[in-house]
């Protein structure tokens, strides 16, 4: 039977924190990665915590938005990190993405598309005009063109996403029950829901994060059992 995977998000500075969200988030039924964003890589002992993780698949969300040079020479600042993932916005454009593809090696670049902390009202006010799944289904068009290797969208996406983009699909605004409360997110489902849409991985943060970690952990895997 096929594993279920997730990326829990690591959203903190402190290093007491995040060693026991990896501690309690170890279970044979799921397959677990651990994403790491700008707040805790930016952070003072940030960087040298995930240069000595070992044996853990790990998600560098950079999230890069700049010319194809910098984005390069980010690549090829963090490879010592040994991380398995990193994103891209596809906003970034062809050029920038070719770039930071070929000079990945190991690395698998994930295409961002719109956050999930966006809505079409949110779109109309920083002048896109196409409606929000046709410019998610125009993004993945771009990162399929440009063969990333995975690609983050809403759970909303998936499965007009899946149509022109063949490889991993990987997908935030993920809340345990369809009644939580949202937090910043506004495109959310539950992760059977996201699942079944064909996600192949799901980022989850505060629903595991915030209060006791092994118990939300449990209930997310008897969720999805």
């Amino acid at each position: 039977m096929k594993k279920n995977k997730i990326f829990v998000a690591c959203d903190s500075t402190n290093i007491s924190k995040i060693k026991k969200i990896i501690k309690n988030t170890q279970n044979p039924k799921i397959t677990t990665g651990y994403k790491f964003g700008l707040e805790f890589l930016n952070s003072k002992n940030g960087r040298s915590f995930v240069s000595k993780l070992k044996k853990k698949i790990i998600f560098a969300d950079l999230k890069l938005h700049d010319i194809p040079n910098t984005c390069v020479s980010t690549i090829k600042a963090i490879k010592d990190l040994k991380v398995n993932y990193l994103t891209i916005h596809i906003s970034s454009g062809i050029e920038a993405l070719k770039a930071v593809k070929k000079n990945s090696g190991k690395i698998k670049i994930v295409g961002v598309t719109i956050l999930t902390s966006l809505n079409s009202r949110s779109l109309k006010e920083i002048g896109f005009n196409k409606e929000m799944k046709k410019l998610v289904l125009h993004q993945a068009k771009l990162a399929q063109k440009v063969m990333l290797d995975a690609l983050v969208c809403s759970p909303m996406e998936v499965s007009i996403v899946k149509k022109v983009f063949k490889k991993e699909i990987i997908t935030p605004g993920i809340r345990l029950t369809s009644n939580s409360n949202n937090d910043d997110q506004k495109r959310i489902l539950t992760p059977r829901k996201a699942f079944n849409n064909g996600s192949d991985w799901l980022v989850i943060g505060r629903p595991i994060t915030k209060g006791n970690i092994k118990n939300n952990f449990k209930k997310l895997i008897d969720h999805l059992n």
